[in-house]
């Protein structure tokens, strides 16, 4: 059966076969991250989230790959973009979702805490020691919790699904850790792309979960350097700026 190409990345490509996605990863690229993938993947749908059925997980000869069983329907970017005028209720609909992500909990997943000071770590060529250990105090004063952050979430990772259901995808970097480093992560990838969406999305997520606005922005810094280990070029040069910010008005 021939295989549509979905999306390729630089570590993996995406392709529908038939009633399966196939997520092919590329020959080196760890074993333990697909597991872990797989693994996260399951965990959230026992922690009660709506996502797509995980069929396998299998080496199949041109390296280690997750079956997926195929929902027909569309994205919600993509139906941001084909309904601008419905993009305030897209964007309600899209906090709902990533609140009743964060009304989860689970034991089982890593800390997103010690994930950001492992990134943050890590950027020794980019950032200078004073810029890294500025970001590992506000790391460290922040309030710990447990709840199920996705760690990548945006309007393309929400499939409305034709059957009516709303399905949650790519699970590769969910953790238990603060909502609002979550949402922080979901505005710079707002931001990357258009700045209005991103100020839409923050007002609307903090009015809906009754943060103050200030607090999510104290969280930018630390994910912005997390986010610079997965960026490049002009990406990553933006990235680099938000570190560099102290404080908000």
């Amino acid at each position: 059966m021939e295989k549509e190409i979905i999306v390729r990345r630089a570590t993996k490509t995406v392709y529908r076969q038939g009633d399966t996605i196939i997520k092919q990863f590329i020959p080196d690229y760890p074993k333990s991250a697909v597991l872990k993938e797989a693994f996260n993947h399951a965990l959230a749908e026992e922690a009660g989230l709506n996502v797509p059925e995980l069929l396998d997980v299998k080496e199949t000869g041109e390296g280690w790959a997750l079956l997926i069983r195929a929902v027909e329907g569309r994205t919600l970017a993509q139906a941001m973009e084909e309904e601008p005028e419905k993009l305030k209720e897209y964007m309600e609909q899209f906090v709902e979702i990533q609140s009743e992500i964060h009304s989860k909990t689970c034991k089982q997943m890593g800390r997103l805490k010690d994930k950001l000071n492992t990134q943050i770590s890590s950027l020794r060529d980019d950032l200078d020691a004073t810029t890294r250990y500025e970001l590992h105090v506000r790391l460290e004063n922040m309030k710990p919790h447990t709840k199920i952050t996705h760690g990548d979430f945006n309007p393309s990772n929400v499939l409305l699904g034709d059957d009516g259901k709303v399905y949650i995808l790519d699970w590769a970097h969910a953790a238990i850790g603060n909502a609002s480093a979550d949402a922080a992560m979901t505005y710079l990838q707002f931001a990357l792309e258009d700045q209005e969406k991103a100020d839409l999305y923050l007002k609307r997520f903090c009015e809906k979960n009754d943060i103050a606005m200030q607090y999510v922005q104290k969280w930018l810094p630390i994910v912005a350097a997390a986010q610079m280990t997965k960026k490049h070029g002009a990406e990553r040069d933006f990235l680099t700026r938000w570190t560099q910010v102290v404080e908000f008005e």
